[in-house]
């Protein structure tokens, strides 16, 4: 071994996990390692293409991005880039691109995966951080193989005419944020461009703005199936080396399926930890797996899910414990006397788990149910409340929990506290309304409340008083809108300084979004789907409800990456965020979706237009 080799090896073994390899393993590193120097902007691996080895970072920095070239995360000294890629299909799942001058060590995809089977500690360090994946049963592709295309492709893929130059083209994908089209002649498909096309075949080629399409497009199309399965698509792929597939139906197309779709759905998946859940034997087997959400919501985020997406995954997850607590509290008490059905209220009613969880829940049983009857349903919401707790679902500091029997009544007793509630909407039934407007059903009976949610709601709707109440109760929580375009802070306290994204900034939306589901009816749950339905339904203008979405999705993305960050730091998330940990970009972005708030606010506080 040369002096050079020697260094070599000795600089990449300081850095984990390659400091766990023996000295077997080490010496067959020997010459095969190199070091590679990146200029800035000089991109280190390509989304898609494939992978030399993995990438260890000894200086520099190296933002890792998205299809659409969004900064998604940064890698730094003692990072690896390209390890997800070389542990599913040796293809790179995003584009690694140096932020300054960067130096690396690269060792070889051969000798990584000797590594890999050879040294148990190296290996189980990878696989820790690869998310979705499911080490009991090799199935690196956890849920592409159980999901169709149809059910991951967009159903509305953007179109443009065969006749558009490439100006109009990048203008169309601009509006819609989207990376491609479909190139139609008349109504049928002629091709598809793609920002790679624009990029590679225009301005690298000095073409201007005026170029046909036509020219640039990719016009032998490639297409699948809907019913084909999403590892099909990737394979696809991955194959042809392209990014995007439409999919087509009797010689018609259908749909647009593309690999950030794949690699989301991929890594968005917790139906390794669903199945744990099921299969655990008590609280504390659950606590295991529910031990892992954190690092789950933290890859998720780096991997460019939406929002949306992330808190209904990780709501998956609670929902799936409830209802195995429920299962194995049955197993101990015997069958329930008479039907019962659990409802969520609170977050994991809404669907909008993120990080920070307290438990909130009720239990609504038959009105065959006797005083007798009581003492079963008492030790069974002990026991989940209690098992919730186990696994990180804090008790409520309110107490609303099926554990008070308050909480834990016949169906006509829910039916009377409703009717209380509308009919004298004072300050504690607007509360406990607002709570109890965001039930769910989570395991029993669901027929036990589904004609008494339609009730309530129709009930509400007709009373103007109770509506009135509700209205103003939702105006309560205001924007951290401080003068001269600044954020009014908390000023005192452990969170001094600080904006508080939940209190603040989500939950005015969720109290606006609840306001328009009351005026209309309308028995959805989770905000945002409010939000959709109350604009088809016209409680909401169309303008004001786009505005008020891209506002919620902002503030609860801005949300989820300050948790993410606190997570990869190994600290515990909150919902406090300093502004000074956002660039002057983003915070102008987060003023301007806590201005449509306010707005919002004022319309509805005024009475006019969408609850006029």
């Amino acid at each position: 071994m040369s002096d050079a080799e020697a260094d070599l090896l000795a600089e990449l073994t300081a850095i984990p996990p390659f400091d766990l390899l023996p000295e077997d393993a080490r010496d067959g590193l020997t010459g095969r390692v190199r070091r590679l120097e990146t200029g800035v902007g000089q991109t280190i691996c390509r989304e898609g293409e494939k992978l030399d080895g993995l990438y260890v970072i000894v200086a520099g920095e190296v933002d890792i991005e998205s299809a659409g070239s969004d900064v998604i995360a940064h890698r730094g000294p003692g990072d690896v880039v390209g390890e997800r890629g070389l542990l599913r299909f040796g293809r790179a799942t995003l584009t690694a691109r140096a932020r300054s001058a960067v130096t690396a060590l690269l060792v070889p995809k051969a000798e990584f995966h000797d590594l890999m089977d050879d040294v148990p500690a190296f290996a189980d360090w990878f696989r820790r951080a690869v998310p979705g994946r499911v080490a009991d049963t090799g199935d690196e592709a956890a849920g592409l193989t159980a999901l169709k295309v149809a059910d991951l492709m967009t159903a509305t893929p953007v179109t443009c005419p065969v006749g558009a130059t490439v100006t109009e083209a990048a203008r169309i994908m601009r509006e819609n944020g989207i990376s491609s089209a479909i190139v139609m002649e008349g109504a049928a498909p002629a091709g598809i461009v793609t920002v790679r096309d624009l990029t590679n075949k225009v301005l690298a080629e000095g073409l201007d703005g005026t170029t046909p399409v036509a020219r640039v497009m990719t016009a032998d199309l490639i297409t699948i199936a809907p019913e084909a399965l999403g590892l099909d698509a990737l394979m696809m792929l991955a194959d042809h080396n392209i990014s995007h597939l439409p999919v087509a139906e009797a010689g018609r197309i259908v749909g647009l399926i593309g690999r950030t779709d794949l690699f989301r759905q991929q890594a968005a998946t917790a139906s390794h930890m669903i199945v744990e859940i099921v299969d655990a034997r008590s609280a504390e087997e659950m606590a295991g797996v529910v031990a892992e959400v954190p690092g789950l919501l933290a890859q998720l985020v780096r991997s460019g899910v939406g929002p949306h997406a992330i808190s209904r995954r990780i709501t998956d997850i609670t929902d799936a414990v409830t209802r195995r607590l429920l299962a194995l509290a049955e197993e101990k008490l015997g069958p329930p006397p008479v039907p019962y059905l659990w409802l969520a209220c609170g977050s994991q009613g809404r669907r909008e788990q993120t990080g920070v969880s307290d438990q909130d829940n009720c239990l609504i049983l038959d009105d065959a149910a006797r005083p007798e009857h009581d003492a079963y349903f008492a030790d069974l919401a002990r026991f989940v409340s209690d098992g919730l707790n186990t696994c990180g679902f804090v008790y409520c500091p309110g107490d609303m929990m099926a554990t008070n029997p308050r909480w834990r009544q016949p169906r006509r007793v829910w039916r009377e506290y409703f009717a209380g509630w509308i009919a004298q909407p004072d300050t504690e039934a607007q509360m406990l309304a607002s709570v109890m407007f965001d039930l769910r059903p989570i395991g029993g009976t669901p027929e036990l409340f589904a004609d008494l949610q339609a009730e309530t709601l129709a009930m509400a709707r007709k009373n103007s008083i109770f509506v009135a109440h509700m209205v103003s109760n939702s105006l309560k929580h205001t924007p951290p809108l401080g003068l001269f375009r600044g954020f009014a802070l908390i000023r005192s306290g452990e969170h001094k300084d600080t904006l508080d994204l939940k209190l603040s900034g989500v939950v005015p939306v969720v109290d606006l979004g609840r306001a328009y589901a009351l005026k209309g009816a309308l028995e959805a749950v989770n905000t945002r789907e409010r939000l959709e339905v109350a604009r088809e339904a016209g409680v909401i203008s169309q303008s004001g409800a786009h505005d008020l979405i891209d506002a919620y999705d902002l503030i609860a993305e801005t949300r989820l990456r300050h948790q993410a960050e606190q997570i990869g730091a190994g600290r515990a998330p909150d919902n406090f965020m300093a502004p000074g940990q956002l660039s002057e970009l983003e915070r102008n972005h987060l003023r301007d979706a806590f201005m449509v708030i306010k707005t919002m606010q004022s319309a509805v506080g005024q009475g006019r237009g969408s609850l006029g």
